[in-house]
């Protein structure tokens, strides 16, 4: 996914050169996340993601533009990035966000730790100059941790949400990846900016939601993000997260094509982590408001 190591200048200075293949052949980032205890919610702990999910998508626009027009990468770079580079550290980051919700999932109790430290990690990664495998690595692996306990508690409550909540959130990265395959689905100028002030407001939302929650004012499992307003911003979250999945693709897209170093690849995985994560707890919070009115 795109992040602001995308935006620096290190990195766009690298977007340059030849022609490759797009996105497997076609020619081409859950996380705000309700750390929930059983029976109360935990609130406290529902949005404290919000800011490292907007750190995450700021400055895509001049991003985007800015690759078209960077000078090739420096020939003293040992590699370029490739597709598979892509889709193999990615596969390396979600295997640890598995290992970590295993181990979550049975110890609960340190699901707290995993959200503390994968906040952290998020932004430190978001702003760093140059890709860290080590930080990102850590990262899948604390938000396995906290992913594990918060599926666990949920599942406690509402049996079978978790295989739903999974098989939901691979159904939509599918269709994002066949239509931005397809060319059908592609980032734009105007989009982008409409996706910007989207998670302006989504992270004031966030915000908001977090501190009432901290007062006590409401009671409910979510705070302010339960019943039919819940439902709503679920669905806008997933579909700013599905637009999320789109700038990654383009990102990875415009990498391969314009001959990034290798190392950038794991720029690319850890923004479609961070996505994807993001896309999964709010696909399980949505499940879970729609089960808990049954």
């Amino acid at each position: 996914m795109a992040n602001p190591v995308m935006n620096s200048r290190n990195f766009q200075e690298q977007m340059g050169g030849g022609q490759q293949p797009g996105w497997y052949g076609g020619g081409q980032q859950t996380q705000q996340n309700p750390y929930v205890q059983q029976g109360q919610g935990g609130q406290q702990y529902q949005d404290q993601y919000a800011a490292t999910q907007y750190a995450q998508q700021q400055g895509r626009e001049q991003r985007l533009e800015d690759m078209y027009n960077a000078p090739a990468a420096h020939a003293g770079d040992t590699g370029r990035m490739t597709y598979n580079d892509i889709i193999g550290k990615t596969g390396m980051c979600l295997v640890l966000v598995v290992v970590g919700a295993v181990v979550g999932w049975m110890f609960p109790s340190i699901g707290i730790v995993g959200a503390i430290v994968g906040l952290v990690l998020g932004l430190v990664n978001s702003f760093k100059k140059e890709p860290s495998a080590p930080l990102i690595l850590a990262y899948a692996g604390a938000q396995g941790l906290f992913l594990g306990a918060l599926s666990m508690m949920l599942e406690y409550q509402f049996s079978g949400i978790v295989i739903q909540a999974v098989l939901a959130t691979l159904s939509v990265f599918a269709v994002v990846l066949a239509l931005y395959s397809s060319g059908k689905f592609r980032p734009t100028p105007k989009m982008t900016k409409i996706f910007m002030v989207a998670m302006l407001g989504y992270l004031a939302f966030c915000l908001v939601n977090l501190v009432v929650s901290l007062l006590g004012v409401t009671d409910g499992m979510f705070g302010l993000r339960d019943g039919p307003i819940g439902l709503i911003i679920g669905a806008i979250a997933v579909l700013l997260a599905s637009y999320s999945l789109v700038m990654d693709f383009s990102m990875a897209e415009q990498g391969v094509r314009n001959g990034a170093p290798q190392k950038y690849s794991w720029t690319v995985a850890f923004g479609l982590t961070v996505t994807l994560i993001w896309l999964y707890v709010e696909i399980l919070r949505i499940i879970a408001i729609l089960r808990s009115n049954d």
